[in-house]
């Protein structure tokens, strides 16, 4: 929007805050003219289609405070936005109206009555801004961890750790903004009381009337240095108590079982184990292949011995529990035909040398094709160097199917560099150029492009 515009625009927010009965509706026209120009102008230019990640903290109660960032949003020329409405342990509900196990993001007295989730999505569609709720996934956050009667609901792996006690990659973007990986933690996404628990709380967020839900954190933790690959089964985070129940069941007689048992048990099975085990019955389990097995990584499942047959069992098990929990997350969001999206790393499902993987195994590659896919192209390569972030968007559409909606994110800031990345609009010049199928882009985020903002919003008291 030009200058005079958001100007007047804002002389009648501001008229608004300060009682005047005139300046409401002259607002509210505004708001619906503007929206009406961004929308156009989306039609005649690339991207059709561009969005902006926000998260909303306690202060934005403050009066006038969400029409002020999606007003902001708009004279960007944003015709989407997705509003986080569960991150770090929290949820974006009012707390007199909360039936999760996790608090609200508003804890503040006096305010329990106070739903900055269907405020912002209302005052959404007066903007003609198209809104997506977007949610962690299998990052249940702290306050999860310290629930008594939700340990067994938390993932494990063979050293007996849940998340909590490993040391975490320190790349979360978030983090640069000084949120921190103390909040998080992984959940087992077999762990039937898990689900449940997402399940009230997308519910929740689905009686806010989202045009849409992101899923997002739809792997499992990663680790630094040499924990950043998972190459033996105690790496793995299938010890929590249904993911072990649920992988023994998939041998398919005893043999097989008590070969998994042993290697789950030592972390590995010596020629000893298979010829004990093997003397009664030869072992067997499920023909089982999963993305972290099989296209993405080496094209078949590789040969070997029971030993690598039980590793590669093992992998696909773990990974096919970020599926199985996708599916189940996002039926109720498919259910009243609105959108869904998942949010990935590009490189998340990769192998690693010949025995290893990436210990986020996310097996993007097999997300459903009816779900949007929006990979976060966060590559740093430079100032102005965008030719990393390209490849990981090239790498996407590689592996996409047909007719999937590929809608990369990308981070930074307009106009200039900012965290070894180019500015938004060298990046977004570079991927058009490169794969000029994509016609949606969003960008990674309202607090990065807003950053002194964003810090008085976080640390304001109401």
């Amino acid at each position: 929007m030009s200058p005079e515009a958001i100007a007047t625009k804002e002389n009648l927010r501001q008229a608004v805050l300060a009682g005047n009965k005139e300046a409401e509706k002259q607002y509210q026209d505004i708001l619906i003219q503007h929206g009406r120009e961004v929308n156009n102008c989306r039609l005649r230019n690339w991207p059709r289609t561009q969005g902006i990640w926000l998260r909303l903290y306690p202060c934005d109660a403050r009066p006038g405070e969400i029409d002020r960032i999606l007003d902001h949003v708009v004279n960007k020329g944003y015709n989407q936005v997705y509003i986080e409405a569960f991150y770090d342990g929290q949820v974006l509900l009012p707390a007199a109206n909360n039936p999760t196990v996790w608090p609200s993001v508003l804890r503040v007295p006096g305010y329990e009555n106070v739903d900055l989730l269907a405020e912002s999505l209302k005052k959404t569609g007066v903007r003609g801004l198209r809104a997506y709720a977007w949610v962690f996934t299998i990052n249940f956050g702290y306050t999860y961890s310290q629930l008594p009667n939700r340990q067994q609901a938390l993932a494990r792996n063979g050293k007996g750790q849940t998340t909590l006690d490993v040391i975490p990659d320190n790349t979360s973007l978030h983090d640069q903004l000084g949120a921190s990986h103390a909040f998080h933690t992984f959940i087992d996404p077999y762990s039937p009381e898990a689900r449940q628990d997402y399940a009230v709380m997308v519910n929740e967020v689905l009686k806010r009337q989202p045009q849409g839900v992101l899923f997002d954190y739809v792997r499992y933790l990663r680790g630094v240095g040499p924990d950043s690959v998972a190459d033996q089964v105690k790496d793995l985070w299938v010890y929590g108590e249904a993911s072990k129940k649920a992988l023994l069941q998939r041998a398919q007689n005893e043999a097989g079982k008590e070969l998994l048992t042993r290697f789950l048990d030592k972390g590995y099975v010596t020629s000893g184990d298979i010829s004990a085990v093997s003397a009664r019955e030869t072992p067997k389990w499920q023909n089982f292949f999963s993305p972290a097995t099989t296209a993405s990584a080496t094209g078949r499942l590789p040969k070997g011995g029971s030993g690598r047959q039980v590793w590669e069992l093992s992998v696909a098990h773990a990974a096919q529990g970020i599926l199985d929990f996708l599916n189940v997350a996002t039926q109720p969001v498919k259910q009243k035909g609105l959108s869904t999206g998942a949010v990935f790393f590009p490189g998340g499902n990769k192998r690693v040398r010949d025995n290893g993987f990436d210990s986020r195994l996310q097996p993007w590659d097999q997300f459903p094709a009816s779900m949007e896919w929006h990979p976060m192209s966060y590559g740093t390569c430079g100032d102005r160097d965008p030719s990393c972030i390209v490849a990981q968007v090239e790498r996407v559409l590689s592996l996409a199917p047909s007719g999937v909606a590929v809608i990369p994110a990308i981070a930074g800031m307009w106009g200039q560099p900012f965290t070894g990345r180019p500015s938004l609009e060298i990046q977004m010049q570079a991927i058009r150029r490169a794969t000029p199928q994509i016609n949606s882009i969003s960008h990674f985020s309202y607090g990065w492009q807003n950053v002194e903002e964003t810090r008085e919003r976080k640390s304001c008291r109401l």
